[in-house]
């Protein structure tokens, strides 16, 4: 269904096209709109790309043969992530809190992992009101590392929360493509932990916000 959609906006991109070549150039105002559908669907489907590109090396583990784990704090990771998704977190004047031991320390691929978590703190600012706090506390349980990403925003139902790690799953697809979501941030976020040896987890309450978990195993 998603692939058959972002078909169907392709060719209504190419009638806009083909009404910019014929039509009079000169009506500014429609020119202008034309041109920004055409653009805002063009950068979604880069967003796309990228987003199967990255999946499809995780899931074929290719990624991981050629990835370089290091055992190193995860404190500066996470602050670096923070500063990465700053720009969504200004526009929405959210607040990002970060609780993080600086003796917590895992093994595991910065880049990767920061992505992961950049993935979580877009869902979470995206779909939270204006000027709301999201936390990242990062903890040890059982041996393991919990990094957890809690969000006060509109929350997801039980039956949701089952699926929502399965790629181009959206559980509202209208206001998905209004705030320009893939459907695959949190399919990349469980293939991160899966190559880290973990797995990630969502803890949610309709209208009360979400917990996501990315769970590292234990240290040798």
């Amino acid at each position: 269904y998603p692939l058959r959609r972002q078909r169907q906006m392709c060719i209504r991109d190419r009638g806009f096209v083909e009404a910019l070549r014929e039509g009079d150039l000169s009506d500014l105002e429609q020119t202008q709109r034309y041109l920004g559908i055409i653009a805002k669907h063009a950068e979604r489907l880069n967003a796309i790309i990228d987003d199967l590109l990255s999946l499809s090396r995780l899931e074929a583990g290719t990624e991981r043969r050629a990835l370089l784990f290091e055992k190193m704090p995860l404190r500066p990771v996470l602050e670096a992530a923070i500063e990465l998704a700053g720009v969504r977190a200004q526009q929405k004047q959210a607040k990002v809190q970060l609780s993080c031991p600086d003796d917590i320390a895992a093994k595991i691929n910065a880049p990767l992992l920061e992505q992961a978590v950049i993935n979580l703190l877009d869902n979470a600012v995206k779909y939270s009101d204006a000027g709301s706090e999201v936390d990242i506390e990062v903890r040890r349980q059982d041996g393991d590392i919990a990094i957890d990403v809690k969000d006060s925003g509109c929350g997801i139902s039980p039956e949701h929360c089952t699926r929502i790690f399965e790629r181009f799953y959206v559980v509202d697809k209208g206001r998905s493509r209004k705030l320009g979501g893939t459907g695959l941030g949190l399919a990349i976020v469980k293939h991160i932990a899966s190559v880290h040896g973990g797995h990630v987890t969502v803890v949610s309450t309709p209208g009360r916000g979400s917990t996501f978990t990315v769970r590292l195993p234990r240290q040798e």
